[in-house]
């Protein structure tokens, strides 16, 4: 049986979202390897519309990490204004409350923000968290346990944090695709000691 042609088209909003996220990120790097960090936003908006998202979710993604990265509620009433109303929301409700110390309880308001949010929020988050637990994977690979250093929760805060996005997605309507290979990936990453 084939799969219906998805038929998502990208106008001229995808394009500026694609040059606002990388003027915003432009000397950002991924904490491990250095890679620009645009690569990541490109890897999410591209698994959001290979999963079936729609043109505000894929500038979403682009713009996931804008709010907590740059500039906080000016980047969000930017983004407000730029792109809209659905995708303002869509970034918020990515966004970890920076202003909270404790790495536990931000990760716990940010479970419960997941929990609770609309489909298209989670098609996102569930981009967002695949991407990196894939980076994690070749990132520990090529550099080793060392990896872990990095993320204040450590490699067991890390897992933790991965596990309770897949229980709250498994209880939802979530995205199959993205769930099952999220739920791979993380597998594989508890098999390393």
């Amino acid at each position: 049986m084939t799969n219906p042609i998805r038929t998502t088209q990208l106008t001229q909003r995808f394009e500026s979202a694609l040059v606002f996220a990388h003027q915003l990120h432009q000397q950002q790097i991924r904490k491990i390897t250095g890679v620009p960090y645009i690569s990541h936003l490109l890897s999410v908006s591209a698994l959001v519309l290979e999963d079936g998202g729609d043109e505000d979710q894929a500038i979403a993604a682009l713009l996931h990490d804008a709010i907590e990265d740059q500039g906080g509620q000016l980047t969000a009433n930017l983004i407000r204004q730029k792109f809209g109303e659905l995708v303002a929301e869509i970034v918020s409700r990515c966004t970890e409350v920076k202003s909270i110390s404790s790495w536990k309880e931000r990760k716990d308001i940010y479970l419960n923000n997941f929990r609770d949010a609309p489909p298209e929020v989670r098609r996102v988050i569930l981009a967002d968290k695949l991407h990196n637990a894939r980076c994690n994977l070749w990132e520990y690979s090529h550099y080793g346990s060392q990896i872990w250093s990095v993320f204040t929760g450590g490699q067991q805060g890390l897992l933790w944090f991965y596990q309770s996005i897949i229980t709250i997605a498994e209880s939802g309507q979530d995205s199959h695709f993205l769930l099952e290979e999220l739920k791979r990936v993380v597998q594989e990453l508890e098999q390393i000691p």
